[in-house]
């Protein structure tokens, strides 16, 4: 009986490798971090080969230092952050930097495109909204905007496509991160005609799209890894659909809600489904289950930013413990978190941040809570939406980064007005990659068998007091992006002239 199975995530600010017993129990890991660079005003990219040294070291130095034997290891499978994009030339060799989902510079494209008859035809077949996230955009952009670089190209990929290719030798790309690049057609399985008509691609510019479940030959450097010559890998999956599995949200009425650096809400169904009105995405978790939801681009990110401007670069528990100091509802004042623009609801990419309603009473510690509130308030923003797809009335499981924080998780369940599940794990793209990758192998028969792996669990209730203090406010925080939707992308054109 292998001991240990091992989940590899490519996030967007690091690379996180774990060790975990064939129960489900984290006994090792390691995180690389690396920078996200903004060479230019709305970029945000990301240098391929750091991260690709980035894997290798996490997944070293997480199998090196466990503290089981690591002789017989089950499978090594892998997730990944989604929509980014790389330019390669013939030899393979990276062209661009790795543009992530955070770049902002294809928003002209993909207004042109949602704006037109084919905008919202793309987005039924292929389940990516339009969006300067979505590779499609990318790509329209570096045609018209960077015309040499674009003839140099030979082919295209993202970055686990290109970590893949550079460890194993072969060019394949899984259906859920096909699935997110607004090029993938989700009844077909394959690349989708009218996108590539789009674009002016081929298809053997693009990686072969294989299974969520399909076996990577023998790795090459494994023993280098500390890992044996015979060690399967599976490809696995995007980092959103296996967060749902490694919180166990993978039944009907379950809803996985993550806060990382962005964040997202996802309900796993049985069959391709698209919003109406494109506001939700449709993502690939095996050939017969499917992701459903919204990502926000503001999550944890507004904790860092407020960390870093408002606190001297303070500790999140800092932060956390000042926001603790106030009341919910901060005063009545409320700040909406764009930062970053806005992907789900509004998929407007000119959203930006603000306060609103200060006044001479306001403190720091009132401005700090207002921005965690905000985050929440947005992200519920989203809990109409999905339920018009999927039922209401979901019961919610939280995970990511925030969960580590009473403040935060008792702060959605009240602005939610739900009951909060919080597993005590909260790497759970690394499990959900893992226990995918033992599914994969024939190891497991079903991924319910994740249910048995997540550990204990939290609970938190709504407290009526506070969640009636955020029932007052929701309604002015929704209706302001709304009304000033023309502002701000006046707003944004100017700070593009700066």
């Amino acid at each position: 009986m292998s001991a240990v199975m091992v989940g590899v995530d490519i996030g967007t600010t690091s690379t996180k490798a774990v060790v975990f017993t064939l129960d489900g129990k984290p006994v090792s890991q390691h995180t690389v971090e690396y920078p996200l660079l903004r060479p230019e005003p709305d970029a945000a990219e990301q240098d391929p080969r750091q991260i690709l040294d980035a894997v290798k070291t996490a997944l070293k130095l997480a199998v090196t230092h466990s503290p089981v034997t690591c002789d017989d290891v089950a499978c090594v499978s892998f997730s990944a952050a989604m929509h980014s994009l790389i330019a390669l030339d013939a030899n393979g060799e990276p062209l661009t930097a790795s543009i992530t989902w955070a770049d902002n510079r294809a928003a002209a494209q993909a207004a042109r495109l949602k704006a037109s008859p084919d905008g919202l035809d793309v987005y039924r077949r292929t389940g990516t909204p339009i969006h300067p996230m979505s590779p499609l955009a990318k790509l329209l952009w570096l045609r018209e905007s960077k015309p040499a670089l674009w003839q140099a190209a030979t082919r295209f990929a993202g970055i686990k496509e290109f970590v893949i290719e550079r460890l194993f030798g072969v060019s394949v790309v899984d259906h859920s991160i096909a699935s997110a690049t607004g090029l993938f057609n989700l009844q077909q399985r394959d690349w989708d005609d009218g996108a590539l008509a789009l674009t002016g691609l081929r298809r053997e510019q693009l990686p072969a799209p294989v299974p969520t479940g399909h076996r990577l030959p023998a790795l090459p450097c494994a023993a280098e890894l500390g890992l044996p010559p015979d060690t399967p890998f599976v490809i696995g999956a995007n980092d959103g659909v296996l967060s749902n599995l490694g919180v166990g949200a993978i039944g009907p009425g379950q809803l996985a809600v993550t806060i990382g650096t962005s964040g997202a809400m996802r309900a796993v169904v049985d069959r391709p489904l698209t919003d109406p009105e494109g506001r939700t995405f449709c993502y690939a978790l095996t050939e017969k289950l499917w992701v459903v939801g919204g990502p926000v681009n503001n999550g944890g990110i507004v904790l860092g930013w407020i960390r870093d401007v408002l606190l001297a670069g303070e500790d999140a528990d800092a932060a956390l413990k000042l926001a603790e100091s106030v009341p919910p509802g901060a005063g009545g004042l409320l700040f909406h978190p764009y930062l970053a623009g806005e992907r789900a609801p509004f998929w407007n990419a000119d959203l930006r941040a603000s306060w609103f309603g200060l006044h001479l009473g306001h403190r720091k510690e009132h401005m700090v809570r207002a921005a965690l509130e905000g985050v929440m308030f947005n992200l519920r923003g989203l809990l109409p939406v999905v339920e018009a797809l999927v039922g209401s009335d979901c019961t919610i499981r939280a995970t990511g980064g925030f969960a580590r924080s009473p403040l935060w998780r008792q702060m959605m369940a009240d602005v939610f007005e739900r009951e909060l599940v919080v597993p005590e794990s909260v790497e759970s793209s690394c499990l959900g990659a893992a226990v995918l990758g033992l599914h994969a192998l024939g190891r497991i028969e079903s991924l319910d068998a994740v249910n048995a792996m997540i550990g204990a669990t939290q609970q938190h209730k709504p407290i009526e007091a506070n969640a009636a203090a955020y029932r007052r406010l929701t309604p002015i925080f929704d209706a302001l992006p709304r009304q000033l939707e023309q502002q701000y992308s006046q707003l944004a054109e100017l700070q593009r002239r700066f």
